[in-house]
């Protein structure tokens, strides 16, 4: 069923297919983070992506979209997002973010990590850290009845109370459900009390990109890769999640994000799956 601006409003059982394909991404994600080490060429962490998502009964939604050839995104360092599997070798002193989505029965998962490869700067773990803790904050903040931007406000708080990172303005969050990218976009910055209302049946994937310096960006000659202009280094974090009565529900977190909404004192909301 589709709402008012376009927005899919799943049922029940379609809610736990995207928990079946959320999990399948989590898996996948939990795996390449400990394949993540100096050496390793981005090609071979998207043919060890592959190869876990399809022995898993599920297919990449990122192979093939829009004409893409991997099936992850591999962004290294300066590069935001969409980066393209190839050759790089991952380097000690890395900051490699790894975006990841998978299709069972028709229904979308979407998830990002940023993982330090081998002996990192301070100041790139610290930018991963407040990247991921922001997305937290903005589910923490989502609530049956609220609106859209109670997320994006609550992101933005949280990066500007702590860092003076550049919130990157031009990729933004998204719907998700039978379509890997759907209405409404969920930025992540702005004022709250704003957009759609949230209720039952609405999914969407939350993903803040920060970055050490500027927000600026531009895209390479590929067509893909998004990169810094200043050439300093970015973060990307992301889980798809939905809104039960009991509270928020993290379709691509291994435990439904349980734990780090315990810290945030949040009460996480599960269908039985």
């Amino acid at each position: 069923m589709f709402r008012d601006r376009g927005i899919e409003i799943k049922t029940r059982e379609q809610i736990l297919s995207m928990r079946a394909a959320g999990l399948v991404v989590g898996r996948t994600l939990a795996l390449l983070r400990g394949e993540v080490r100096p050496g390793i060429s981005t090609r071979e962490l998207d043919a060890i992506a592959e190869d876990n998502i399809r022995s898993s009964g599920a297919t990449p939604s990122f192979k093939g979209y829009h004409g893409f050839t991997g099936s992850i995104c591999a962004s290294v360092n300066d590069e935001i997002v969409h980066g393209i599997p190839g050759d790089r070798l991952l380097a000690d002193g890395d900051l490699i973010s790894i975006d990841c989505g998978a299709i069972v029965d028709g229904w979308h998962g979407d998830a990002a990590i940023t993982v330090a490869v081998g002996d990192v700067e301070p100041e790139l773990l610290e930018l991963a850290r407040i990247c991921e803790e922001s997305m937290w904050r903005g589910f923490a903040a989502a609530r049956l009845g609220g609106r859209l931007t109670d997320i994006s406000a609550a992101i933005e708080t949280h990066v500007r109370a702590n860092s003076s990172y550049g919130i990157v303005e031009d990729f933004v969050g998204h719907g998700i459900g039978s379509a890997m990218h759907q209405p409404p976009n969920v930025p992540n910055f702005g004022r709250p009390g704003r957009g759609p209302k949230l209720v039952e049946g609405m999914a969407l994937a939350v993903e803040p990109m920060l970055t050490l310096g500027r927000q600026d960006n531009h895209t390479l000659d590929d067509d893909w890769t998004v990169v810094t202009d200043d050439g300093k280094a970015a973060a990307h974090t992301e889980h798809t999640f939905t809104l039960t009565p009991q509270g928020p529900w993290v379709l691509t977190a291994l435990d439904g994000g349980e734990a780090k909404l315990a810290e945030l004192g949040v009460k996480v909301g599960a269908l039985a799956d």
